[in-house]
């Protein structure tokens, strides 16, 4: 019965109400047998008595002729006076027929209520008054009996206590209520939710209740957020992956057929379907490099070997490499170098690979008689180095995804020559994420294209 979430809440919730009730019920009846109305009361009319002895013109009250005036003043008020003298002996006492009570020593600690013990146990309310002649006026009175509260407690306030601590027990209930459902609701939708992962149609679980279970919410909408974007991101990169074997193998599998079954006959023929196998599977060996590559940089083993880097020579480096592509290509190859660079901690081959893939992919989308640029300059605590050409440039719609795996927009770069699988730009922001860097891109269609990678100085 209370095994779900809301009902333990209230049943806690409850429980704490009773326990606050009882308690305040028990401390309300205590303090009431310590501090009753009776109390009062009595203490009321041992002060009057008092007042009336002291004002009261006659004879001094350690005579005898004043007994009748003492004795008159306690069966008016009801209550007992004594007269002691300065060595603490009683000289006058209204009830001799009752137990006597010696004079009281001063209590260690002030009581609100005092009292003392006749001879016989039996307590006694009085107070205590110094005398003009150097004696002691004590009225005292007998402390009311438990019985006597009880009564007052059964017969007066009985009766209103339960009500009130009815109503008021009811009242909490229904708030406890209202309070375990409003914490519970949102976290059994939650779990609902949860249940369903890993559902694509999961919609964000509405944000309700208090500002912890809200922000619970908003942290879950946020993770099944990732999650429904890492299972896209799963699903787009198998389909990715099984279109680019398929065309190489494809080819593979076509060329091997003509070889096993004749169709090559000549020496060129066979020639040139073993030439085509060989490509295809030099192309199939490279991407599954660089799905490895990839795999070691998203999961952070790759191995980055740091050392100091000479970023002007490793630049220079990169453009002696594809200066035979350039010409070639009839493509104008740029560098331009600031004076001021320093030297940077990084991995050099990596660093190296990140400038070969954005070169050669400059190069590509180049016409011919265009111009690609690599520029070095220092700005604050990093180094920029930009590698721009001046080819048709991306897509608006398409710079977003430029990074993404298996992501071409060749199409409108190239005419629609494809080059790669679309994993080199992929690599190349993970390696520079892996330094500590970023990359990004500036293209306009029909002005070219820059990337620009930000690296730190001093990253490690």
């Amino acid at each position: 019965m209370f095994s779900s979430l809301r009902s333990r809440l209230w049943l806690s919730y409850a429980f704490l109400i009773v326990t606050a009730l009882a308690v305040v019920a028990i401390v309300l009846i205590l303090f009431l047998l310590r501090n009753p109305l009776l109390y009062r009361q009595t203490l009321d009319r041992i002060k009057a008595a008092e007042g009336v002895l002291a004002t009261q013109p006659g004879p001094p009250l350690n005579q005898p002729t004043s007994m009748e005036r003492l004795q008159s003043v306690a069966v008016a008020f009801d209550v007992r006076v004594i007269v002691f003298g300065a060595n603490g002996a009683v000289i006058q006492d209204t009830n001799n027929n009752d137990a006597a009570i010696s004079f009281p020593a001063r209590p260690s600690i002030p009581r609100a209520l005092p009292t003392v013990r006749d001879f016989s146990g039996r307590v006694w309310l009085y107070s205590l008054r110094p005398l003009p002649d150097g004696n002691w006026l004590m009225v005292a009175a007998p402390r009311p009996r438990v019985q006597q509260l009880l009564t007052v407690l059964t017969d007066e306030l009985f009766a209103p206590l339960v009500e009130g601590g009815a109503f008021a027990l009811l009242l909490s209930l229904v708030l406890a209520f209202v309070i375990a459902q409003w914490v519970a609701d949102p976290l059994q939708q939650l779990i609902a939710a949860a249940r369903t992962m890993p559902a694509d149609a999961i919609k964000p679980v509405s944000e309700r209740g208090p500002h912890e279970v809200r922000e619970l919410t908003r942290a879950f909408n946020a993770m099944v957020a990732r999650v429904q974007l890492n299972q896209k991101s799963q699903r787009d990169f198998v389909a990715n992956v099984s279109h680019e074997l398929k065309t190489p193998l494809t080819s593979i599998q076509g060329f091997a057929q003509a070889l096993m079954d004749g169709t090559a006959e000549s020496p060129e023929a066979r020639r040139q379907a073993a030439q085509v196998i060989y490509n295809e599977a030099g192309r199939m060996h490279r991407m599954a490099l660089d799905l490895l590559d990839l795999a070691r940089l998203d999961a952070g083993i790759a191995e980055i070997k740091w050392s100091a880097v000479d970023i002007s020579a490793l630049l220079n480096n990169v453009v002696e490499k594809f200066k035979p592509m350039a010409s070639g290509a009839e493509v104008n190859l740029k560098l331009e170098l600031a004076s001021d660079l320093p030297v940077l901690l990084g991995d050099g081959d990596r660093l190296a690979q990140v400038f070969i893939n954005l070169v050669d992919n400059a190069l590509k989308f180049t016409p011919r008689e265009g111009t690609v640029t690599i520029r070095a300059v220092r700005y604050k605590d990093e180094v920029q180095v930009s590698v721009s050409d001046t080819g048709a440039g991306i897509p608006s719609e398409a710079i977003p995804h430029i990074f993404d795996r298996f992501y071409q927009a060749d199409a409108s770069r190239a005419g629609g020559e494809k080059h790669g699988a679309g994993l080199g730009l992929a690599i190349v922001q993970e390696i520079v994420s892996a330094h500590g860097g970023r990359i990004s891109v500036r293209s306009a269609q029909g002005r070219g294209s820059a990337f620009i990678v930000h690296l730190p100085l001093g990253q490690k």
